[in-house]
């Protein structure tokens, strides 16, 4: 059986996400946040020398990085399906949004979260930090102006990869999404898939994604 391992609010939740929209059959392990550190309990981390989330399990198999585990559910469990195949003209769009997420938005995100930290102290260097974080951004947003979804007409699993560092991530690198409204209107196209609905249900129960 796959289970998906889920630390509370965090990026994991893509894969609870990933299983309901492909209809595969899973069994969700949640474990809450340590609440001294926030990070995730030592039973967690003891499932991958990584020692980081996300991973799924499947039997005696562990499988770690957002990415690997998005792939080899895809093509393990889900026939293919919201992935874009080397044939198809958006291939290279479909790779490129994909990896953009956590190759480039993340990392940007994580600046951004520690430059609003050296801010509070008065450091001179937090306009350079942030650059990033906005071409980042602004890509998304300019991306969306072409098209309803990143990799072209229709819903990929580079949509799933991309949620995170555009809704929960803004709790610790705060933006205002009110001049992006291409990127408005795309989550709220995301929040009405009742699929991504059963799946915050399961993976956070109470918790509101920030969609707005």
């Amino acid at each position: 059986m796959l289970t998906v391992h889920h630390r509370a609010t965090s990026q994991s939740d893509q894969n609870v996400w990933l299983c309901e929209e492909l209809e595969v059959a899973f069994e969700l392990k949640r474990y809450e946040r340590d609440p001294v550190t926030r990070f995730a309990p030592p039973e967690y981390g003891a499932l991958h020398p990584i020692c980081t989330t996300p991973v799924i399990t499947n039997g005696g198999l562990v499988v770690g990085e957002s990415a690997a585990i998005i792939d080899y559910v895809i093509h393990q469990h889900g026939y293919g399906r919201l992935s874009v195949a080397p044939d198809n003209a958006n291939y290279s769009d479909y790779l490129f949004w994909f990896h953009f997420a956590n190759g480039s938005f993340m990392p940007a995100a994580m600046i951004g979260m520690f430059a609003g930290i050296l801010a509070a102290g008065g450091c001179a260097a937090v306009s350079a930090l942030t650059q990033r974080l906005d071409r980042a951004w602004d890509m998304v947003k300019d991306r969306l102006t072409e098209s309803p979804f990143l990799a072209g007409a229709n819903f990929t699993a580079a949509d799933i990869m991309s949620l995170f560092p555009l809704t929960t991530m803004r709790l610790f690198a705060p933006r205002d999404i009110a001049g992006y409204p291409n990127i408005a209107a795309y989550l709220q196209r995301i929040g009405s898939r009742k699929a991504f609905q059963r799946a915050m249900a399961k993976a956070d129960p109470g918790f509101v994604v920030l969609l707005t």
